[in-house]
This record gives C-alpha cells, structure tokens and sequence, in this order.
C-alpha cells in the first residue's frame, strides 16, 4: 500500500488497515469495469459517498453509518469485480473478501458481523444507489435496471451521479470518514441504539 503497509490477503490484520489506502484505492476504482458515461471513471469511493448518504436518511447512528461508508472498503486490495465474475469465481472470492471486510470492521471499531437489520440496510441502500448508477451513467432503461436492482424506494438527485476527479472523491470520502469516526467513537455512541428506523 502507499502507505507502506503490506496486507496479508489471506489472512489480512486490522492493524495493517489505513483509511487513506482505503479513500486512495477506492477513488481510483471504476463502478461497472469503467462502462459509464462521463469525463471521469465513477469510482466506488462516490458510490459509497451515496449509499452512506442513503442509510443515513434511515439511521442516524455514526457507527451503522460508518458501516456503509465502509461496505465496500475491500475492493481497495482486490477491485471491484462484477457480479457475473463474482458468481464464476465462486466461494474463494467471498471468503477473500469477507476476510478483508472482517480487518476493516475491527480496525474501525465496528462488529465483524453487522446487526441483520442494519446489513439489509446497506445492501437497500447499495442496490438503490446501483439503480440509479445503472440508468443515468450505464444505459441500461429503466426496466433493465429495475430486473437487476429493484425499482427505486426513493429519489435520487442526478448530480449526486456525475462522476468525479479521483482527487476529490478521495478527499470527500476521506473527510466523511473522519466526520463520522469521531462521532461513533464519542462515549455516547458506544451504547446500543434502537434500529427502529431502519425498518
């Protein structure tokens, strides 16, 4: 990693995790193999921006929301790779990734295993953001994208979809990240919350 750190696919350590290699790698990652319209990849960093921004429309707790800013931290080591590959590949891609998943949850203070109710948040929020991603920057028509994804729960602002320099997706991610770490690691946040709105 550019920060001098070396991660152990197999058997990766939380204390070889650095969120700026995690914010660098993901603004440099293209959602959809680079498929998009647009001057700019659409990188997982912004992606993740958004469904962050989705789950905390629902909860407001800074560590479920932390959680998605991080739900797709491991592609930073092993890229974003597409489903249909993703399915080819089989259960050594998951086991990797849920390996890598398992560090970054420790390294930032979340559960190794996300409450139910909060990870189906996230993946809502995740193929939500998916949809919109898939009409606006991927042609696929509305129908497509609905057979993959689910129709919308919600709308979504277009611009929040106009792909971004790497840079800045970089620096955004970066100082979300730090926004809501210090918010989950106040003594108020520690205690157990109701996920009531999550629902």
């Amino acid at each position: 990693m550019l920060s001098g750190r070396r991660l152990d696919l197999l058997e990766p350590s939380p204390l070889d995790v650095e969120i700026g290699d995690i914010a660098h790698g993901l603004a440099r990652v293209a959602r959809w193999n680079g498929q998009t319209h647009g001057d700019h990849a659409f990188s997982v960093a912004q992606h993740s921006l958004i469904v962050e921004e989705i789950v905390a429309a629902q909860d407001e707790d800074p560590r479920w929301r932390l959680a998605a800013l991080l739900h797709d931290a491991p592609e930073y080591v092993i890229g974003d790779m597409i489903s249909p590959f993703k399915s080819v590949m089989g259960g050594d891609y998951k086991a990797v990734e849920a390996r890598l998943q398992a560090a970054v949850h420790l390294r930032f203070g979340l559960p190794r295993d996300l409450p139910p109710k909060v990870a189906k948040c996230i993946k809502t929020a995740d193929r939500l953001s998916a949809y919109y991603e898939a009409t606006l920057l991927a042609g696929f028509d509305e129908a497509e994208a609905a057979k993959f994804f689910g129709t919308p729960t919600m709308s979504l602002a277009a611009e929040l979809f106009a792909p971004r320099p790497a840079r800045d997706v970089g620096a955004a991610y970066l100082a979300r990240f730090d926004a809501l770490d210090r918010l989950a690691r106040a003594p108020h946040a520690c205690a157990p919350l109701p996920l009531s709105r999550i629902d």
